[in-house]
């Protein structure tokens, strides 16, 4: 049986593909019966179309012989009357499905609906079926029949009798009877013909008498005798259809006759047929060339939302002269401010003012335009067309701004053409109207795109278009504009191999770049430090820095220091932990060890179950992967508490059955199990559990071993004492036969004792002998004794690893975790700013759940924004490339800055620089000023800062690194 889940996609299944069906007979305009019936049953169409497909389909299940009768048994149509049900199931299919089999099988278009419809399900080849061979059955042929093929049986086979329509006396199946005898027709031969007079009025003629022969008579021949007529069909009326009683079947009838009488010509394109025209693209081309208002509006429509949606499809290369058409169009905007009227020349003699060089570009563009006329004009009274004009100029800006985001577009633009240069100049320069605004933005976002490709020439404040940067940065009020054009500014050449070389910038522009350094706006932050990385990267602009900064609101002091606090903008706090021991797998214990007398007495005062429970507790641990025998576990048990549990000593407690207490092992130990080790003798273990090397209090408390091994003896000690100081009088007053003397040097002497000669050296572990044989050796006095004893004294409730007690303290560095200042490094190593991180100590010890011990160590960083390479950026990384070119390049600017007067600041090349400082002199009065600008610059909080990051900010560290050993390299001369 079908899971609910199963038959719930089953069911999604079956409405998914009704939905199909739907929206096929939608399409195709004919009726659906989603839900048909059969001999009163319901037929899934899903189910039927699998099925007639598994067997082929349609074409194929037609030409089988019974084949619908099979597949209606599918549906348990019943066998009385299964010609007809066959017939009627193959209709449902024909009806609803046949169609859909052409279009989803094979992909191909079905025959029209006047001949597969409309028409009865009679016989098969609707592949094949077309207007042109198809005919309507006639009466005879359409009688319906689950099985079009029909054959005359032989004499060996028996007939099938179960046809719709055979006479109501032929219902019994299989058998056959006896054919009625029939009287052969004779016709009349005579030459003589009756009238219509003679034979009467209305009456039909009748065949002459002929004498009765028999139906098998000998003397006829074998073909007549053996020939059996067909059994007469019941005669069917049907009505004719008219307007009148179905004008809906009518209308079908006489559309099906009038396709069939027509007769399509093949190869022959009708009028207005066959040719869509050129496509939207072409069509918007050429629409922009022809000048038409109205076609000129519906290519820029159609351009600025192609460009939008689509403008990977709108290379420049694959329609040429469409760049250069919109450039010319959106020039025409100057008409509207100037009497000049541009065009575009692509020879050599560009004389003319209204002449513009597209191929090497118009020399002294601003200086045509401001020799042109202005036109006044006042904004209430422009006419509709010059609105309309001044709309599409807008659009056609919009579209090539979309255009030009594709790389292929912006170098294709720069390589064949320079009359986008020409463009952004003549708009640009444009007096300030409100109107322009929008235009204006377009026009910097095309430069953005454009300027990578561009090579500014020396000294770049020839070129107008750089002119007209830095005017906007420094005039313009508004804050789009401004960090547009900077990133405009940072852009120029960089898709090129020739380094950008800004120079030439006012001092007026270079002051607001820096003051826009002391926002809290991070975009406009953004692009003035990309501006200051690039301009301090040339040290004669460095130069110029040195030159204005005691005239400026913001002098260079606090613009490193604005620079310093940027080197931790996005910082973000991480902790990382440092392994400084690897973990130490300890020994595993071989005897369950012997608890303390102490121990043993609190453990004598409690009752069962409870004093099991906690001896239990106390001397095994859990361990995965350990086991202990249960007869072993036992007997220590026994071992342990039986001498204790005499029945005829008062209050005395017995022990435990021993069912009981292992079951008791598994209810403490959550990992122990009781298992069985099959095998010759079956082992029965506990698994999970094994003996503690040292065992402990209810309280979880170590008990201390003592490891000493007096020479002669074969073991240790073994004995477990609560605390260190219990250990030391153990070990001097049992082993070392020491008496404790208050008031003494050493606490501990052999007076009073008895004993001549006290045992002066050390057997701890059996093998240390420091006194005897140590190195430096040491004289045997009581006084060394007791002072190398404590050596082996373990600290207080630490395990012990190997046999060996942990020695020794972790120093005061160790207990706390190193905390930089927050409010600066200028009290990173004042012991007030030592605290907690967190409350998790730099230094401590971990026991993980199998026992092991691992030493390890946080390390707290402040890291900055790195990219998905690793590689440090954002504001933080800008900031740190600022200040190692400054530090880079104050030497060199030292050069530059003679006499405190600046040498050459436009002319003044590096090889100049470089020749004249090849001098010693020069050099050594160049160092000299060097190191006491680097000296004033990055010393004190700059320094500190710089240190502070270098060693907290590991994204950071190798740049700011290369800063301070500039910055040291230059202080050093």
């Amino acid at each position: 049986m079908a899971s609910s889940d199963e038959v719930e996609s089953l069911q999604l299944d079956h409405i998914t593909f009704l939905k199909r069906l739907a929206i096929f007979h939608q399409q195709r305009g004919t009726a659906l019966d989603a839900a048909p019936r059969v001999n009163n049953k319901p037929i899934e169409l899903q189910k039927l179309y699998h099925i007639v497909l598994d067997q082929g389909g349609y074409d194929e299940v037609s030409r089988a012989k019974l084949a619908w009768r099979k597949v209606g048994q599918a549906f348990g149509l019943g066998t009385n009357n299964a010609a007809a049900y066959a017939f009627a199931l193959k209709t449902v299919y024909y009806k609803n499905l046949a169609a859909f089999e052409i279009k989803d099988r094979y992909n191909r278009e079905p025959p029209p609906k006047e001949i597969l419809e409309h028409v009865t399900a009679r016989g098969g080849d609707l592949l094949t079926r077309t207007v042109e061979n198809y005919s309507q059955p006639s009466i005879e042929d359409a009688e319906p029949s689950g099985d079009d093929e029909v054959t005359t049986p032989n004499g060996g086979e028996k007939m099938d009798l179960d046809d719709p329509g055979s006479g109501p006396g032929r219902s019994t199946r299989g058998l056959r009877q006896a054919p009625p005898q029939r009287v052969l027709f004779q016709p009349d031969l005579s030459s003589s013909r009756q009238t219509r007079t003679a034979t009467g009025h209305g009456q039909s003629p009748q065949p002459t008498t002929a004498p009765s022969i028999a139906y098998n008579s000998p003397s006829l021949p074998r073909s007549i005798s053996s020939y059996e007529p067909r059994p007469p069909f019941p005669l069917t009326l049907r009505g004719v259809t008219t307007p009148a009683n179905n004008s809906t079947r009518f209308y079908q009838q006489v559309n099906q006759q009038h396709i069939g009488l027509k007769r399509k010509a093949k190869n022959v394109t009708e009028p207005g047929s066959g040719f869509d025209g050129p496509n939207i693209y072409v069509r918007t081309l050429q629409a922009l060339k022809s000048g038409i208002p109205g076609e000129i509006r519906y290519a820029l429509h159609h351009l600025v939302k192609i460009s939008h949606e689509r403008g990977d499809k709108f290379r420049f290369e694959a329609f040429p002269g469409l760049a250069e058409a919109l450039i010319e169009y959106i020039m025409g905007i100057t008409s509207e401010y100037y009497a000049i009227h541009w065009q575009v020349s692509y020879m050599e003699d560009v004389s003319f003012d209204n002449v513009l060089d597209a191929i090497n570009g118009t020399p002294k563009l601003p200086e045509k335009m401001q020799r042109a006329k202005r036109i006044d004009f006042v904004d209430e009274l422009w006419d509709p067309e010059s609105v309309i004009h001044f709309e599409n100029i807008i659009q056609a800006g919009l579209a090539t701004r979309n255009l030009l985001h594709m790389e292929e577009n912006a170098q294709y633009l720069v390589r064949e053409t320079n009359l986008a240069r020409d463009m952004l100049t003549i708009v640009l320069s444009l007096p300030h109207d409100l109107r322009l605004t929008e235009l204006r933005y377009y026009m910097w976002d095309i430069a953005e795109c454009l300027v990578p490709y561009w090579v500014m020439p020396n000294p770049p404040r020839s070129d107008p278009l750089y002119r007209l940067l830095l005017n906007e940065i420094r005039e313009s009020p508004d804050r789009g504009a401004i960090v547009t054009c900077i990133r405009t500014l940072c852009r120029i050449s960089m898709n090129l191999t020739v380094n950008n070389n800004i120079s030439g910038v006012p001092a007026e522009t270079i002051h607001k770049i820096v003051n826009w350094c002391l926002l809290q706006d991070e975009e406009l932050v953004g692009a003035a430090l990309d501006v200051l990385y690039q301009y301090t990267a040339n040290p004669i602009n460095v130069a110029v820095l040195l030159y204005h900064h005691k005239s400026w609101e913001c002098p260079l002091p606090p613009l490193l220091g604005r620079m310093s606090c940027l080197l931790r903008h996005g910082e973000t706090e991480t902790q990382t932990k440092v392994i400084l021991q690897h973990p130490i797998a300890e020994i595993p214990a071989e005897t369950i060890p012997n608890i303390p007398a102490d121990l043993l007495q609190k453990l004598l005062q409690m009752d069962e179950p409870e004093r099991s429970n906690v001896w239990l507790k106390c001397v095994f641990e859990e361990h995965k992967d350990s086991e202990i025998t249960q007869i072993a576990l036992w007997h220590a048990y026994q071992a342990r508490f039986l001498q204790h549990s005499n029945p005829a000593a008062p209050n005395a407690t017995g022990l435990l059955p021993a069912a009981e207490f292992i079951k008791n092992v598994s209810i403490i130990f959550e990992s122990a199990t009781a298992q069985v080790v099959n095998g010759v003798q079956n082992k029965f273990i506990i698994k999970g559990i094994r003996p503690r090397r040292h065992p402990t209090d209810p309280r979880h408390h170590i008990y201390l071993r003592c490891m000493w091994k007096s020479p002669g003896q074969g073991n240790f000690c073994s004995e477990y004492l609560p605390n260190a100081e219990t250990l030391k009088h153990h070990l001097w007053q049992v082993h070392c036969g020491l008496k404790y003397k208050e008031g003494s040097t050493t606490q501990y002497t052999a007076e009073g004792t008895g004993i001549r000669n006290p045992r002066i050296d050390c057997h701890w572990n059996g093998n240390c002998h420091r006194l005897s044989e140590g190195v430096p050796k040491l004289e045997p006095t009581i006084y060394n004794l007791v002072r190398h004893m404590p050596i082996h004294i373990p600290r207080e409730g630490k395990d012990v690893r190997n046999g060996q007690h942990k020695t020794g303290h972790s120093s005061a560095a160790s207990d706390h975790h190193f905390v930089p200042n927050k409010l600066g490094p200028r009290g990173a190593h004042d012991p007030r700013f030592l605290a907690d991180a967190k409350g998790l100590p730099i230094s401590r010890s971990e026991v993980d759940p199998e026992g092991k011990e691992a030493v390890w160590q946080y390390m707290t960083y402040y890291n900055t924004p790195v990219d998905e390479k690793g590689d440090p950026c954002g504001l933080s990384h800008t900031a740190a490339l600022v200040l190692r070119n400054i530090a880079r390049h104050i030497v060199k600017a030292n050069g530059i800055l003679r006499d405190g007067e600046l040498v050459g600041q436009e002319g003044l090349s590096r090889g100049d620089l470089e020749r004249w400082m090849s001098n010693e002199e020069n050099a050594e009065l160049v160092a000299e000023r060097g190191a006491a600008w680097m000296e004033r610059l990055f010393a004190g909080e700059v320094w500190e800062c710089l240190c502070w990051v270098m060693s907290y900010n590991r994204s950071l560290g190798p740049v700011v690194a290369d800063a301070l050993a500039l910055v040291r390299k230059g202080m050093e001369r």
